[in-house]
């Protein structure tokens, strides 16, 4: 189980070089820290003194003969775990990078028709020889952006952005018809064929997060790596917590607006009332509950409010798609057979490379998630970081979202030695 907890303090389970465990002896229970409390409950975790800068130099990957990032059990270990720990301790030696990279441009753009309806709009830049990623944006329905190629090493890496049906440059705009998870599960695979790529990483968080896991269940063989961000499982309590009230306890101020759009009758499912205006014949009902939905979701998608992503909700071209889209994903449950399917079939992607950043405080998509995750596939890596909110465009989540790629890059390095 490899956990890694930024900040004011570490929980992993490796111990690194440069930290003292704290003593643990429960005689002296009366004056012990509330993180030495904690060792009896959690007897396969070490506890380390806070480190001394934020964010951490380095982070420990754990290697079993699979690659699987984990952590090793520091009660028992055998000369070959010393080994592979004394390892990583030189691998681990080079600082990781965390800046985000320069804006660069496509090298190449096109269209690809994935059924009698749907185009999808793709692009690569990077290195046209370099390892293939693929990055899977959220909503679904939120597009991509150019900013999304920073978090990958343009010298490294042959960088894929998409549009997911109807969404951003796609075609038909909005469009709810043969728009479902698994159409877009084989639209990725199509995207994949048409550019002749083998297999590739995959990059995916919120709604991405979900539509990589899905793909990746669906075809594990395709996939070098993996990397998640603000974990969304598309569970019913998940949708219940963001739009059916949980989370108007943290933003109630975001809430009124999106809650008075609905009449008091109509209140007893925000997703079937704003369905019914979304899918109107009156194009100003339909814009009116598009901007209201999205705003809600970029007032709260920060720790502290970006003014440029509230804005997002006046752009009728953006809202609409935004909202139409996760709405009518979110009706049907995803499209998934039942409430956990996504974490029914994670031993089918056990064996892949896999780094989790969570935000502590992400209210859009709550660490509850990213915990049930973590929990049933130990062997990935769950990076916490405790000063972020939802967006991958906050700091902290930005700096390890680039440190995950640049671990996965060192990886496919080695292999490739």
């Amino acid at each position: 189980m490899s956990l890694v907890v930024l900040g004011g303090g570490r929980i992993r389970g490796s111990s690194h070089p440069n930290q003292t465990p704290f003593p643990l002896s429960h005689s002296h229970s009366s004056t012990l820290s509330p993180i030495q409390l904690l060792k009896p409950f959690f007897p396969a975790l070490s506890f380390h003194r806070p480190v001394s800068s934020f964010p951490p130099k380095n982070l420990t990957i754990s290697e079993r003969n699979s690659s699987v990032l984990r952590a090793q059990n520091i009660d028992y270990k055998s000369e070959k775990q010393r080994s592979l720990e004394s390892m990583d301790s030189k691998k681990d030696s080079t600082e990781l990078n965390r800046e985000l990279y320069l804006d660069i441009e496509p090298y190449s753009t096109g269209f690809l028709k994935v059924s009698d309806l749907h185009t999808i709009y793709w692009e690569q830049s990077g290195n046209p020889n370099g390892h293939p990623v693929v990055f899977l944006h959220g909503g679904p329905g939120g597009g991509t952006s150019p900013n999304n190629r920073k978090f990958f090493d343009p010298a490294f890496y042959r960088i894929i952005l998409f549009d997911q049906r109807g969404a951003g440059k796609s075609t038909p705009h909005a469009c709810l018809v043969e728009n479902t998870t698994w159409d877009l599960v084989n639209d990725i695979e199509k995207l994949r064929e048409h550019l002749q790529i083998p297999e590739w990483q995959v990059f995916g968080g919120s709604w991405g997060s979900t539509l990589a896991l899905a793909y990746c269940q669906s075809h594990p063989e395709k996939v070098t790596g993996l990397v998640l961000r603000g974990i969304f499982l598309l569970r019913k309590k998940e949708i219940d917590w963001f739009y059916e009230g949980g989370a108007a306890a943290i933003f109630p101020d975001a809430w009124e607006s999106f809650r008075d759009l609905i009449p008091d009758n109509e209140r007893g499912c925000f997703i079937e009332a704003y369905h019914k205006r979304l899918n109107s014949d009156d194009k100003d009902i339909q814009n009116a509950a598009a901007k209201a939905w999205t705003k809600w979701e970029m007032m709260t998608a920060h720790l502290h409010p970006n003014e440029e992503n509230i804005k997002k909700g006046d752009d009728d071209m953006f809202s609409l798609a935004f909202a139409r889209i996760e709405n009518h994903y979110f009706v049907n449950k995803g499209f998934f057979p039942t409430d956990s399917f996504l974490l029914d079939n994670v031993e089918k992607i056990k064996h892949i490379n896999t780094v989790i950043v969570q935000g502590r405080y992400d209210v859009c998509c709550p660490m509850m998630s990213a915990w049930d995750l973590h929990r049933a596939w130990p062997e990935a890596e769950l990076i916490v970081v405790p000063d972020a909110g939802h967006s991958a465009n906050e700091p902290g989540i930005a700096a390890e979202l680039v440190a995950a790629n640049e671990k996965l890059k060192s990886i496919i390095k080695g292999n490739a030695c």
